[in-house]
């Protein structure tokens, strides 16, 4: 069920309506499920997939409550990381490796004909999975308490707005919020509505208008000229922003509308001076994630230089490997790894090459210079992340170097009304998250008459109806 779907449409009013009127202690009793029911829509037989991690993190989060053996602990959080890993490999990455296995093989002259499973990916698994296992690590250093009511932890572990992706709650964040008394808040509710309604307006209005652009450019590349390819390369960094944080933001409406708080998962990414700050901006859940449960625990960056490259490496080649079983992805989270190594070794040049040029005496033509490179940098890795793979990846790269331009080519792609309605949709994104990062739109609405208020809500829904596009398009961030 896609929160951009006439199913939703029902679904969630249904819900909410239910849900208030549920006296408060009993209103996780309908929250269960219905979040099942969300992900009944996709396939029912993976339900089972997220009742077994449930199971598993749950008997091993009260194992671990009864015993304060340090080496029993331990064991029990290796075999919940088996257990959950486990599963994740089996449905996500067993074939990609079985296939490179079996290349490796073949070309070393030795036959492997083992062809793989027949399965689809679960949706939401890679997110669903990371969130049990951070309840585990919480509970085995002492951090919160184990739950005693596997409802409330299969609640956690499947609240239905953002289940499938994201963001990824912390136990300490979340779970606690399940046994709080919730009355009905009627600003609280609009508010949420307001958040969902901005979600849909970067989903339907903008990201998917850019994906009619990008899904035409790369399914051939190497027929696109030079301009083409490079606004695809930035559209799909506008794409894939609007379409991840279009869902986070309706993902945390909906939760508001039901008197919880959800994350905030992206803060103006394309606006970080740097690669590390843009990891600070972009999908802000995964990224501490790693940090806390697998980069820190490695050394972090109190390490030796050598030792923290490795640490680097290990994160975001995983990083990139959890986005997707393909090269691709791989490749990408290869490239943040060593963006990052790169900035650290020139730390020293680059600012006796800044403090040269002048720039360290005009602090705002400093910032937006690295604003630019580091954009430039983000954007140049997403066409390695869009690619279909690296030889497309590579097509791409090359075409834009070819520097061939055909008048006209740019709006002959989809059309001149669509390319121009992308173009809109993506200033009016940028001009709106500038001016609420720097005012707090809420805020300054807030202090207007009614019928300011209303209008401007109204025309946002005017904006998503007339201009939206309504082809139930799947969210990039589902596939992973």
């Amino acid at each position: 069920m896609l929160f951009n779907s006439k199913e939703f449409l029902l679904f969630f009013p249904l819900v909410v309506l239910l849900y208030y009127a549920l006296p408060p202690r009993r209103r996780w009793w309908l929250l269960l499920p219905a979040s099942y029911a969300f992900y009944l829509s996709w396939r029912p037989i993976y339900l089972a997939l997220i009742l077994l991690s449930t199971t598993i993190v749950y008997y091993i989060g009260r194992a671990m409550a009864a015993t304060d053996d340090r080496a029993t602990r331990k064991t029990l959080l290796i075999l919940s990381l088996i257990g959950n890993l486990g599963l994740l490999f089996v449905f996500k990455y067993f074939n990609f490796f079985n296939d490179n296995l079996g290349a490796l093989l073949d070309g070393l002259g030795l036959g492997y004909a083992y062809a793989g499973l027949s399965i689809a990916l679960p949706v939401g698994i890679s997110f669903y999975t990371f969130q049990a296992l951070g309840y585990n690590i919480d509970v085995y250093r002492g951090e919160v308490p184990a739950e005693k009511r596997f409802g409330k932890l299969a609640l956690f572990i499947a609240f239905f707005p953002q289940l499938v992706a994201g963001p990824i709650e912390r136990t300490k964040r979340l779970l606690p919020q399940f046994d709080r008394l919730v009355r009905f808040d009627q600003a609280q509710v609009f508010d949420g509505l307001k958040l969902m309604a901005w979600g849909l307006f970067k989903k339907v209005v903008v990201a998917d208008r850019l994906a009619m652009f990008v899904n035409a450019v790369f399914a051939d590349p190497a027929a696109c000229d030079s301009l083409q390819l490079l606004a695809a390369a930035y559209f799909f960094s506008f794409q894939i922003y609007c379409d991840f944080s279009g869902y986070t933001d309706i993902a945390r409406g909906a939760a508001r509308v039901l008197g919880f708080e959800l994350t905030r998962n992206f803060h103006r990414p394309f606006h970080a001076d740097s690669i590390r700050d843009f990891w600070r901006r972009w999908h802000i859940t995964l990224s501490t994630w790693f940090r806390d449960y697998l980069y820190i625990p490695l050394g972090g960056g109190r390490v030796r230089v050598r030792r923290l490259y490795f640490n680097l490496a290990v994160v975001f080649l995983l990083s990139g490997l959890w986005h997707g079983a393909a090269w691709t992805f791989v490749v990408w989270g290869a490239l943040h790894g060593l963006f990052l190594m790169v900035a650290h070794l020139s730390a020293a040049w680059r600012q006796r090459f800044v403090a040269l040029i002048g720039l360290v005496r005009r602090p705002l033509w400093h910032r937006w210079w690295r604003i630019v490179v580091t954009f430039h940098l983000v954007v140049g890795a997403f066409v390695v992340f869009r690619a279909a793979s690296l030889a497309d990846a590579w097509s791409v790269f090359a075409g834009i170097g070819r520097l061939t331009f055909l008048p006209g080519s740019l709006p002959a792609v989809v059309g001149a009304w669509n390319f121009f309605l992308a173009i809109v949709g993506v200033i009016l994104l940028e001009i709106v998250e500038t001016l609420h990062d720097r005012f707090d739109l809420r805020r300054v609405l807030a202090r207007r008459n009614v019928a300011v208020r209303y209008l401007l809500y109204l025309t946002l829904v005017l904006v998503i109806l007339l201009f939206g596009v309504f082809e139930e398009v799947e969210f990039i961030y589902f596939q992973f």
